[in-house]
C-alpha cells in the first residue's frame, strides 16, 4: 500500500490502539505533576514561616539537653563557623516543613492513587494512611522523653576534672546537636513505622502470620543490627531502639493474624458468590 492509499484508508487498528493507551498516560502525568506542584507549595510555604521560627523550634529540640543536664544555664552550644549557625536554622526550617507538609503529601498522594482504587480498597488503604504520622510520633515522642536524656545524661556523665585540676568538658556545635535529635527522631519514626508495613503487606496477601512467625529468629538479628547501625554509639540510644522495635514485631505478628483472617474470610465469601 502507497503513502497515499495509507492516508486514504486512515489509521490502522494498531495506531488506534497506541493513540488510546497515550491519552490516559498523558492524564497520569499531568495529574502526577498536579499533586507534586501542590506538594512543593505547600513544603515551601511551610520552610519559609519556619525559617522565621526557626529560633524556638531549636530551642524546643534542645528539651531533652536541658533535662538531662538539670537546668537551662548548664546548657552551652557553640558553633565554630561563621554560617553554621545560619544552615543550622536552614535544616531546622526544612525538617520542621517536611514533618508538618507530612499531611499534605499524604492526602496528594491519596488522591492521585484512588482514583485506580476500589470503594473497598479506598477504604482498606486510608488506616494505613492515618496510622503512618501516629507511629512517626509515637516513635519521635520516645526519642525525645525517653532516649535522647538518657543518651545525653550518659555522655555528660563522662565530664571530669582530674587531681590536676584539668577539666573534660563536653561542649556541643549547635549543628552536631542537631544532626543528633533529627537522626534519632527520624530513625524512631521510620522504625516505627513496621507494624503499618508488615500488615499492609498481609493485607495485599504477600505475607502470612506463619511468615513472621518463621522469621522472628532472623528479625531479633535484624534489629539489633539496625538498633547499632541507626544509633550513636552508646547503650542506652541502641537498647532504647531494639526493645520497642522486638515489641513492635510481636504486635506486627498479632496485627497480621487478625489482617490475614479477614483477608481469607473475605475470599472465600467472594469464591462463594461466584460459585453461586
Amino acid at each position: 500500500m502507497t503513502q497515499a492509499q495509507e492516508k486514504i484508508a486512515g489509521p490502522t487498528p494498531k495506531e488506534d490502539e497506541l493513540k488510546a493507551s497515550e491519552a490516559p498516560l498523558i492524564e497520569h502525568l499531568t495529574e502526577l505533576r498536579t499533586r507534586l506542584i501542590y506538594s512543593i507549595i505547600a513544603l515551601a510555604v511551610l520552610f519559609i514561616l519556619c525559617f522565621f521560627v526557626a529560633d524556638q523550634i531549636y530551642s524546643f529540640l534542645l528539651g531533652p539537653f536541658v533535662a538531662a543536664a538539670g537546668s537551662p544555664e548548664a546548657v552551652r552550644l557553640i558553633y565554630t563557623a561563621p554560617q553554621e549557625f545560619f544552615f543550622t536554622k536552614l535544616s531546622v526550617a526544612l525538617f520542621s516543613a517536611i514533618f508538618l507538609a507530612f499531611p499534605v503529601i499524604a492526602s496528594q498522594i491519596y488522591a492521585f492513587v484512588a482514583p485506580g482504587l476500589y470503594k473497598n480498597e479506598r477504604m482498606a488503604f486510608l488506616p494505613y494512611l492515618l496510622a503512618t504520622p501516629i507511629c512517626f510520633l509515637v516513635g519521635a515522642a520516645l526519642v525525645y522523653y525517653g532516649v535522647m536524656p538518657l543518651a545525653l545524661g550518659f555522655f555528660l556523665g563522662m565530664q571530669q576534672t582530674d587531681p590536676n585540676g584539668v577539666t573534660i568538658e563536653m561542649v556541643t556545635r549547635v549543628s552536631e546537636y542537631l544532626s543528633l535529635i533529627m537522626t534519632l527522631l527520624l530513625a524512631f519514626g521510620v522504625c516505627f513505622q513496621l507494624p503499618v508495613i508488615l500488615t499492609l503487606l498481609a493485607q495485599i496477601g504477600l505475607i502470612g502470620v506463619d511468615n513472621l512467625k518463621k522469621w522472628r529468629k532472623y528479625a531479633i538479628v535484624a534489629i539489633i543490627i539496625i538498633a547499632a547501625f541507626l544509633t550513636p554509639p552508646d547503650p542506652i540510644s541502641q537498647i532504647g531502639l531494639a526493645v520497642p522495635l522486638l515489641l513492635l514485631y510481636e504486635l506486627s505478628v498479632f496485627a497480621v493474624g487478625i489482617v490475614e483472617k479477614r483477608r481469607l474470610k473475605r475470599e472465600a465469601e467472594l469464591a462463594r458468590d461466584l460459585e453461586e
